[in-house]
């Protein structure tokens, strides 16, 4: 799907929720960075359905054997609409400095944002510059998204709903940001970073694997809206936001559905739980 289509999508959403559309305006200024991205001269993996499929097999994300070396000078605009976003939630100006310093400085490259096993970029960025990772997962999304998708974009039709079963999104190794429940009744897992889409098991946690019924939860907003739940785990306490398409039909894309629903994002959080890459919301209370 086109940036300028997701732009209408968040048009329309906030034209739903029109009480979300100031505290949320800096997502409009995100998706409008991600439509000014251009693919000139950029290549495409084009790995056949066969060298996919053999990696999916091992549980391999395609980006962890086909790295891609994205240009820095092509992306300073993500880089620093990103940045710009951070700074106006306020209480994240020392990981804006320190990522900014080691940027120009050519300390760090965008495969430092890339996903990694079991986390969101490399871990010196956390470590050796200073960044937090709810600040690294952002960013992460923030500046790779438009890129990734682009990237990917030949390999999404090898991927059949049998061919991976693992938590993370199999094109970029990030954890989900979204899920869906289909029409058919699957669970179809979104992957915000690179825009990658996968059936998942309904009653598995997609992030620790958990699959006793039990510590599985769903939890609701004080205000219910039909089609719309939390999953969560009662081992690891993550969440993820699902929307379920047989009822809810003409919602927007897994991104526009999840940046348009913080009120869901405060419910998990007070209960306690928490998710990889944290909503714009959960940024601006911890910067708080």
């Amino acid at each position: 799907m086109g940036y300028a289509k997701l732009l209408e999508e968040w048009d329309d959403l906030l034209a739903r929720r029109p009480a979300f559309r100031e505290p949320l305006a800096p997502y409009g200024a995100l998706l409008e960075s991600w439509a000014r991205w251009s693919e000139e001269g950029f290549l495409r993996l084009r790995w056949t359905a066969q060298e996919c499929q053999e990696r999916w097999q091992r549980e391999v994300p395609l980006l962890s054997e086909a790295p891609l070396s994205i240009d820095r000078d092509g992306i300073e605009d993500l880089v620093a609409t990103s940045l710009e976003l951070l700074s106006g939630l306020g209480g994240h100006d020392d990981a804006i400095r320190h990522f900014a310093e080691a940027w120009d400085a050519g300390e760090i490259n965008p495969a430092a944002l890339y996903p990694g096993k079991g986390r969101i970029g490399a871990a010196r960025l956390e470590e050796g510059v200073g960044v937090p990772q709810e600040v690294v997962s952002f960013l992460a999304c923030g500046t790779l998204r438009p890129v990734l998708d682009a990237y990917f974009a030949e390999c999404r039709s090898h991927l059949t709903g049998t061919a991976w079963a693992v938590g993370v999104c199999p094109f970029c190794g990030a954890p989900p940001g979204f899920a869906d429940v289909t029409e058919g009744g699957q669970r179809q897992l979104a992957c915000h970073v690179c825009g990658g889409g996968w059936v998942f098991p309904r009653l598995h946690c997609p992030f620790c694997g958990h699959q006793t019924a039990k510590d599985l939860v769903r939890l609701d907003a004080e205000e219910r809206e039909e089609g719309y739940f939390i999953s969560a785990c009662l081992q690891c306490r993550a969440y993820v936001k699902e929307l379920d398409r047989r009822v809810r039909w003409n919602a927007g894309s897994a991104l526009i559905e999840d940046w348009g629903s913080p009120h869901f994002d405060l419910v998990a959080s007070r209960a306690g739980y928490w998710r990889p890459l944290p909503s714009l919301i959960q940024l601006a209370r911890r910067a708080s």
